[in-house]
């Protein structure tokens, strides 16, 4: 489907185009989105799949202009989703993307008032990724990783040749573990970073997050020793025509590193590791970063700079204090503990 909510030319089963004053005001909020906003593509995607949804089911109510979206067909809507059996995250991401979208077309002037405002949502269970222990996250980083994740052909070129490639890889693989758990950066975020991107000098990263918001977050000794070796003795070895200008990781083809292959690293390391690693994903090492970053004495206000939440309560959400950590501040303050 278009932005205009219009059935892609030959295209099978799609639905019937949107009365054009509903198609324009889909057309303008994506616009809105893509260059106002920043969002990334997966989320303008998801806006705009919501809201030609949301549009097609009021222009079945009878809505030909948007002035007539109100109230009671954003919940028929929403209760129709209900019925469906779609599950409570499903539902309020699309009301949320319901209360973005009437709030943009009443600042536009397209709605008298903006009914998104009286427009509930389910209550979603926030779901906590696996933290790793310290011990366990120690163990991690110190495995040998074995076969790359994402290694050459077997058939391709020499066995030296395979071995060099084999040899720069794994210090990629050691680079991005140990730049993810010190950063606590996201996995979109990694793949974006440019090699002028790291201050060795100021021991920080600067990182393009959500929003395309700028960040300069700090980074432990142990990860910037791993990122230089990887770039002074395993990236040359695997840039090649298709290599995306200054990124900082590459695949082994040359080209700028993506999230898939970066899950793939991360799967594989916690793999190998020593003892009982549960297995969890960039996300986990993300909050693990983040948990014991808290658990050391962190505030969470700083927690939230280096996390790049815009809000301190998706923060405080996000992560969790131990119950050790709890305890041993309660001994250490209260007078009677």
């Amino acid at each position: 489907m278009t932005a205009t909510g219009r059935a892609q030319p030959g295209a099978t089963g799609s639905p019937d185009p949107l009365p054009e004053p509903l198609a324009r005001a889909l057309a303008g909020f994506a616009r809105h989105l893509t260059a106002e906003r920043g969002l990334s593509p997966h989320t303008v995607r998801a806006y705009l799949g919501d809201i030609a949804a949301l549009l097609r089911h009021a222009a079945a109510r009878g809505c030909a202009e948007l002035g007539d979206v109100d109230i009671l067909a954003l919940r028929a809507w929403l209760a129709g989703q209900h019925r469906a059996g779609q599950s409570r995250a499903t539902m309020a991401r699309r009301a949320a993307a319901a209360r973005s979208f009437t709030a943009f077309a009443h600042r536009q002037g397209w709605l008298p008032a903006d009914p998104g405002v009286q427009l509930g949502a389910p209550k979603v269970h926030k779901r906590l990724p696996h933290v790793l222990g310290q011990e366990q996250m120690r163990a991690v980083l110190a495995a040998d990783g074995g076969q790359t994740a994402d290694g050459p052909p077997s058939a391709a070129g020499t066995a030296p040749e395979r071995d060099e490639v084999q040899a720069a890889l794994a210090r990629r693989d050691v680079a991005i573990m140990e730049l993810l758990y010190a950063s606590a950066i996201r996995v979109s975020e990694l793949c974006g970073l440019d090699l002028g991107d790291l201050d060795v000098g100021r021991r920080t990263v600067r990182v393009l997050g959500k929003g395309s918001k700028e960040r300069v977050v700090p980074v432990g000794i142990p990860a910037i020793r791993a990122v230089q070796d990887w770039v002074a003795a395993g990236r040359p070895v695997l840039v090649g025509p298709r290599a995306a200008g200054q990124a900082m990781f590459i695949g082994a083809r040359g080209g700028r590193i993506d999230p898939r292959a970066v899950r793939r690293v991360v799967h594989a390391r916690i793999a190998a590791a020593a003892g009982t690693v549960p297995d969890t994903g960039p996300h986990g090492l993300r909050h693990t970063a983040a948990t014991h970053l808290l658990e050391g004495g962190a505030d969470l206000r700083s927690v939230q700079e280096i996390l790049g939440h815009s809000s301190l309560a998706t923060t405080q959400i996000y992560t969790h204090v131990s119950v050790e950590r709890l305890v041993s501040v309660y001994q250490q303050a209260h007078p009677r503990a």
